[in-house]
């Protein structure tokens, strides 16, 4: 398994699959958002049919305009055949994908494992 860090987020290969998790408790700035956004799509600039998890494991608060980011990268992904897949979504930040109706553009699961079995 090979690690990159950045100020934002970590990525773990995990055979194949990109395991995104965030170094921010709260993703709410917009330059911060902007600076996921930009790491997040050098992953998907890999190629043809990426796969990525983003795991929202030390996550707690998030902000509308990181909602949006994802919605852009979930375009982006789907632009290069790729997948998807969202994890470890606090009760409380899934009510607002539940709420915003993202929890049906998203492929959400419980736990890391189960998204990675998912691919």
């Amino acid at each position: 398994m090979t690690e990159q860090r950045s100020n934002h987020i970590s990525v773990i290969d995990a055979n194949g699959v990109k395991v995104v998790e965030f170094s921010d408790r709260k993703i709410l700035e917009e330059l911060s958002i902007t600076e996921i956004g930009d790491e997040l799509g050098k992953l998907v600039a890999d190629g043809d049919g990426v796969k990525i998890l983003v795991s929202f494991n030390n996550v707690e608060h998030l902000s509308s305009a990181a909602l949006g980011m994802l919605i852009k990268l979930n375009k982006q992904v789907s632009d290069v055949n790729g997948r998807l897949k969202l994890s470890n979504i606090s009760p409380q930040i899934y009510e607002v994908f539940k709420i915003t109706r993202l929890n049906k553009l998203f492929d959400i699961y419980e736990d890391t494992d189960s998204a990675l079995a998912a691919f």
